[in-house]
């Protein structure tokens, strides 16, 4: 007889598990050096599949736009959140604000987050996480270039396609205008690589970061994840979420560092890039500990 805690921790051990084995065939890839091409991959998801993929949950979902504005209103929020709370611990902590406050504020949504809540929530708790992707992919356009490399571009922001696709979707959404079908479906197909990709890149490109300074990675863990559950408590007690978006809020909190701020750091911080490479390592690897028990007692 299964009692009710096994059957959550069945569930929970049901959404974490495809995830794993995803990032992990990614990084076996890399492990035996199988060609591999991240600056293809991440091209591909950045200008084909965001754009799709938010077009094709976004106005295929049942949500309402108004409740949809919200969580972007509140992703941002929790971006200013992390932001603020990070750069007054990183001066606390006598550590370098170019080099780490892009790590500490933005989370890996699109890799983890995404399939996350796609498995837990369904395509509702993936259409709201899709708030988050366009908040995150503004933010880390202008202000997550600006922090590392003292300049924004604006060129790169106004050139992002998934910001063209969240306009055309949240379109669909107010107007109840539905695609033509082929288009529709084009869009489905499209959008369906994103996720399967996110999962392989992270994997194959995490299975090439090391942890250089491990005291100084497992610091910046604990206040990442300190300041996320802080942030996660007062964005759904600020927007009064639940159910649904309030999942889907407390699951976005929780994301590791993002992948993407190495590449920036790697770009305009290179001294100090392989300590970014082992905070979101670790961040990740703590996040993936971290999950079970928020789907379990929190979400």
């Amino acid at each position: 007889m299964i009692t009710h805690l096994e059957h959550v921790f069945l569930n929970v051990f049901n959404i974490i598990l495809p995830v794993l084995i995803c990032a992990g065939i990614g990084y076996c890839l890399a492990l035996f050096k199988v060609p591999f091409d991240n600056k293809v991959i991440n091209g591909l998801i950045s200008r084909v599949g965001f754009p799709t993929l938010v077009i094709s949950h976004l106005s295929t979902a049942q949500i309402d736009a108004n409740t949809f504005l919200t969580v972007m209103a509140a992703a941002a929020t929790i971006v200013a959140g992390f932001a603020a709370l990070s750069f007054i611990a990183l001066r606390v902590l006598g550590y370098s604000v170019p080099v780490f406050l892009g790590p500490l504020m933005y989370g890996n949504i699109g890799g983890i987050g995404l399939p996350v809540t796609l498995l837990a929530f369904g395509g509702e708790g993936l259409a709201y996480a899709m708030g988050f992707v366009v908040v995150i992919l503004l933010c880390m356009f202008s202000i997550g270039i600006w922090i590392p490399s003292g300049s924004i571009s604006i060129k790169r922001l106004i050139t992002s396609p998934v910001i063209y696709a969240a306009i055309i979707a949240l379109g669909v959404v107010f107007t109840g205008f539905s695609l033509p079908k082929p288009l529709e479906s084009s869009f489905n197909i499209l959008g369906g690589l994103t996720i399967p990709l996110l999962l392989l890149t992270m994997g194959h490109t995490l299975a090439s970061f090391q942890i250089r300074d491990v005291r100084q990675a497992s610091v910046l863990t604990i206040v990442h994840l300190g300041i996320a559950v802080a942030v996660a408590l007062f964005a759904t007690w600020l927007f009064g979420f639940i159910g649904t978006e309030r999942g889907v809020v407390i699951l976005c909190c929780l994301m590791p560092s993002s992948v993407a701020n190495y590449l920036f750091a790697d770009q305009y911080q290179p001294d100090r890039a392989p300590d970014v490479a082992g905070f979101i390592l670790l961040s990740t690897l703590t996040t993936l500990l971290v999950l079970p028990l928020a789907l379990t007692y929190w979400v």
